[in-house]
């Protein structure tokens, strides 16, 4: 490890790139659900609230359509508010601040107001918290013009899209795998943001290409890895960011191994391996040797058993499966 780098979890990346940028800009503030005294259901706020105390940290009542019309409000009036909804399938009770005030403002008023908000949320299944808790649904916002849709994999990414994200004038979301919290990484200690729209090439590769958002990137990293011993060589993509999307970095990877599978954990139907795998098959249609191959959530409500549960999540072995079809092994 360099003497510029640290090893930190996902979740103190996120605390430490909201601690940063309230420092930078008075302007900063955090609201949601138990983010104040609490410091967070996930411990994301720890000792922001002692630091910047409750003008900016703001614990609120449990209502998501209040805290983000809060955000939304703060944001117009020359605030740069996170707003923390606890959990990514609460965000439905939000849509109406979101979907028809946050991301139509600055087009409704014809560029005069604007909405610096970050909405910072969840994703991801397997924590055995059923049904209402467990959905991966940041597909819903990609459909939005307006809104800026983020998935970071890494404490790296997480922290620098994170800093990026409070810095820009419209509204973005934010979507962390829960699963992902506790994982470490290495973290740059110097000043730094990532942007928007810019993929990352995880893996290089040259017989297929596996492109994977936030928790997947890990999962097609090691089914990578897996294939790897079978002299199958994987490049992994990762977008980090679905609106704005890096299609460069998908069309030239998969150009280049003339196969793909995409693997997301939000619902196979309708969902983002749908415009991921259509924009790749459009694009590469005369370099592709096989079908574009899509591995997603299964099209059920998540559920509360785990050996249930379990089965409704892309895997390894999943994406080991497609991949040895793809290049003529199975």
């Amino acid at each position: 490890m360099a003497p510029d780098e640290n090893e930190i979890t996902f979740a103190q990346a996120i605390n430490a790139a909201m601690h940063e940028e309230m420092q930078r800009d008075e302007r900063v503030m955090l609201i949601g659900e138990d983010v104040g005294h609490a410091g967070g259901v996930y411990k994301l706020s720890e000792n922001l609230l002692a630091e910047f105390g409750p003008d900016r940290v703001l614990d609120t009542p449990i209502s998501e359509a209040g805290i983000a019309g809060l955000g939304v409000g703060a944001a117009m009036t020359g605030m740069r508010p996170i707003v923390e909804i606890m959990f990514g399938d609460f965000t439905a009770l939000a849509m109406d601040q979101i979907v028809n005030q946050a991301a139509k403002v600055r087009y409704m008023s014809g560029g005069r107001l604007e909405v610096p908000l970050v909405i910072r949320t969840t994703m991801g299944a397997g924590r055995r918290i059923a049904a209402q808790h467990s959905q991966s649904l940041h597909s819903w916002f990609c459909h939005i013009p307006g809104v800026k849709v983020v998935l970071p994999s890494t404490p790296a990414d997480a922290k620098g899209l994170m800093k990026t994200a409070i810095r820009d004038n419209d509204p973005v979301i934010v979507f962390e795998d829960k699963m992902m919290y506790r994982e470490t990484g290495i973290v740059p200690t110097d000043e730094y943001t990532i942007p928007f729209g810019v993929a990352d090439r995880k893996r290089e590769g040259a017989d297929l290409t596996l492109i994977a958002t936030s928790s997947m990137v890990r999962v097609a990293l090691d089914a990578a890895e897996r294939l790897a011993s079978e002299s199958i060589d994987a490049e992994v993509i990762d977008p980090r960011t679905l609106t704005p999307l890096d299609e460069e970095a998908m069309v030239n990877s998969v150009r280049k191994t003339s196969r793909c599978i995409v693997i997301d954990e939000g619902y196979r139907g309708f969902g983002a391996t749908a415009e991921l795998a259509a924009t790749v098959a459009n694009k590469c249609f005369y370099f592709l040797d096989a079908p574009v191959e899509r591995i997603g959530a299964m099209d059920v409500p998540v559920p509360f058993s785990p050996v249930l549960e379990d089965q409704t999540i892309p895997t390894e072995d999943d994406i080991v499966t497609v991949a040895r079809r793809l290049v003529g092994r199975a």
